[in-house]
C-alpha cells in the first residue's frame, strides 16, 4: 500500500482523511511512511472536518491553452493544523481574501472526484 491510499480511499468515501501518529498524536500532510516529530511508523486516520482560512493563493493558466474560468490554486490551513493545496471553486479572484473562511467539498474533474474548497457558507 502506498502511503496516499488511504486519502484516496477517503475521498472515494466523501471523506478528507489525514494521516495521525499513533505514537505522539501530530498529524501531517501530506501522508508520509514515518512521523517527522517522533519517527514512529504508526499512524491511523484523522477524520477531518474540511474547514480551514486561505493562507496563500495564485490563478493558476494552463501554458497552453486559455481557461474558461479563472482557476484559483490556494494553500489551505486545515482547522487540524495542517496545510493543504487545492482548487478554490465558487469565487471570483476580485473576491479572494488571505484568511478568508473556507471549506470543503468534492467534485469530479476530468472523470476523477477531487478534494476542493470553496468559501465557507458559515457565518
Amino acid at each position: 500500500m502506498r502511503d496516499q491510499d488511504f486519502f484516496w480511499e477517503g475521498v472515494s468515501a466523501g471523506k478528507l482523511l489525514i494521516q495521525k501518529c499513533q505514537d505522539c498524536g501530530a498529524l501531517r500532510q501530506p501522508p508520509g511512511p514515518m512521523c517527522p516529530h517522533c519517527q514512529s511508523l504508526k499512524w491511523t486516520a484523522h477524520e477531518s472536518r474540511g474547514r480551514g482560512a486561505v493562507a496563500a493563493w495564485i490563478i493558476s493558466k494552463h501554458p497552453t491553452q486559455p481557461d474558461q474560468n479563472a482557476r484559483i490554486v490556494a494553500l489551505i490551513d486545515l482547522e487540524d493544523g495542517v496545510r493543504m493545496i487545492s482548487n478554490l471553486q465558487h469565487v471570483s479572484p476580485g473576491d479572494m481574501d488571505l484568511g478568508m473562511p473556507v471549506e470543503l467539498f468534492f467534485a469530479e474533474v476530468n472523470g476523477t472526484v477531487l478534494p476542493q474548497f470553496r468559501p465557507s457558507l458559515e457565518a
